[in-house]
């Protein structure tokens, strides 16, 4: 975005905010968008009615700039999602519809306008993924997010379910070498080693439109971590559900208890802790050995894969290439060891 004043305006006037003065500020950025808080500082004719049940009630919005072309039919299918969890129990930020009944909107009238989307403000600390009540709250929203999309099946995205060939990693490290970024050399060391390994565990959960065995397969939320969990006076909060869609629930799973128990680094009794929460909440799929964890190296090696991609495009901000350098080099330094998955696999499976 360029003048957040201006655009303020712009975006109130999309979604109908009523008059005054607006400013945004940066929040957070992610790999999909950036993250404005949207005020209004009075109006006109006095100050708004923070009482109101709409978007024009709030003191506060949150406005996400999607930094790639949005999916009204991927906005809708978070929206469904979120309201149906909503009825089960999980607290998440209200999406908002503009002046046109559209949850995504291009600003400004052109085709080259960004994609925002404006969500209730939410006021909280992030989640503190060592706190026992925070594991076992994932847990329960893991299973209640499992029911809730239970109805909904279909093939998941390729994004969860397969990562580059050795061909497409050797093209992809022959351009970054062209670019001359620093990292080039550690992309190479990467592929020429941890991306075969981790590659080998990754494996599709649906053929042919089927579940594979032992697969079950719902639409889910797909990416429940801590830096998505606000913690405010009424409890955990769920944000960021843009990735919302079809997934193996089990993988999903899987993937939570690595992220939330520590990594690589994980720890047992904080593993345990969420999948028996799971469990007790009506969760059904087990994990078995590290083919449960697909998902997560899919995850991994996809991410590294998009931001080196992104690094070295031209038609992007320098800004985005700078973040996605920076994306490059963190994610090389913390992919998923084998091994200690094995270990965390192992672990859980003296759970069951």
């Amino acid at each position: 975005m360029h003048d957040t004043g201006d655009l303020g305006d712009v975006v109130a006037e999309a979604y109908a905010l009523g008059p005054g003065d607006w400013g945004m500020e940066p929040v957070a950025r992610g790999a999909l968008g950036q993250i404005w808080k949207l005020t209004r500082s009075h109006a006109p004719n006095g100050p708004s009615d923070d009482s109101a049940d709409g978007p024009s009630g709030g003191p506060a919005w949150a406005v996400k700039e999607l930094l790639f072309d949005g999916d009204e039919e991927q906005v809708l299918r978070e929206s469904a999602l979120r309201d149906a969890a909503e009825r089960l129990g999980i607290a998440s930020p209200r999406l908002f519809a503009d002046r046109a009944g559209a949850c995504l909107t291009r600003l400004g009238g052109s085709p080259d306008g960004p994609c925002v989307k404006l969500y209730e403000w939410v006021e909280g600390a992030r989640a503190d993924s060592r706190d026992p009540e925070i594991l076992s709250w994932c847990g329960r929203t893991l299973a209640a997010l499992h029911r809730a999309g239970a109805q909904e099946t279909g093939t998941p995205d390729p994004w969860y379910e397969r990562c580059p060939s050795p061909a497409e990693w050797a093209t992809l490290h022959a351009r970054v070498r062209r670019a001359d970024v620093p990292w080039a050399d550690a992309l190479g060391r990467f592929v020429a080693s941890s991306a075969g390994e981790l590659a080998r565990h990754v494996t599709a959960s649906v053929a042919d439109g089927v579940p594979c065995a032992g697969e079950e397969v719902v639409t889910s939320h797909l990416d429940v971590q801590p830096q998505n969990v606000l913690v405010g006076p009424h409890g955990p909060v769920l944000l960021d559900w843009d990735n919302a869609g079809p997934t193996s629930a089990g993988r999903e799973l899987a993937q939570a208890v690595f992220v939330w128990s520590g990594g690589n680094g994980f720890h047992a009794d904080s593993a345990r802790r969420l999948v028996r929460a799971y469990r007790e909440a009506g969760g059904r799929p087990v994990l078995r050995g590290l083919d449960s964890f697909s998902m997560l190296f899919a995850t991994a090696l996809n991410y590294v894969r998009v931001q080196a991609e992104c690094a070295i495009d031209p038609t992007v901000t320098p800004a985005q290439r700078e973040f996605a350098s920076g994306q490059v080099v963190a994610s090389l330094r913390d992919l998923p060891d084998p091994t200690a998955v094995a270990r965390l696999a192992e672990c859980l499976e003296q759970s069951w």
